[in-house]
């Protein structure tokens, strides 16, 4: 049973970084995508961004990009989130999840697996 564990999450001030962790487990994730994901109360969840586990290719929404970077860590079975120049409408449950498709979809129906979300929050 595929398992993902998010960390890392906290208050920050507007322009500063934080860093998320996914650590997966029960699967074998070089046939897997992971995707992030936030949700802000009120809203639906919008997906951040993807990576292909194997190729390393990634994907992201025009609202992070050039400031929020995907990687993984193949030995660690972890793939992060690097934050920067974080906003007050970044402020969110981040989420990752995982699924076997490897176009790196934007439909948070396309994925199968989810952690069980850390928050982050960005003040003014």
């Amino acid at each position: 049973q595929v398992q993902l564990v998010e960390s890392g999450g906290g208050l920050v001030q507007a322009g500063g970084s934080l860093r998320l962790s996914c650590a997966a487990s029960g699967g074998t994730f070089s046939s897997y995508a992971m995707g992030w994901f936030r949700q802000a109360p009120g809203k639906e969840r919008e997906f951040i961004g993807a990576i292909i586990w194997s190729a390393g290719g990634t994907l992201y929404a025009d609202s992070v990009k050039g400031r929020f970077t995907i990687s993984r860590d193949n030995a660690k079975n972890t793939a992060y989130l690097q934050m920067n120049s974080l906003k007050p409408e970044d402020t969110a449950v981040y989420y990752c999840a995982a699924t076997t498709d490897i176009l790196l979809p934007r439909s948070p129906l396309r994925y199968a697996y989810w952690g069980q979300g850390t928050q982050v929050t960005v003040s003014s």
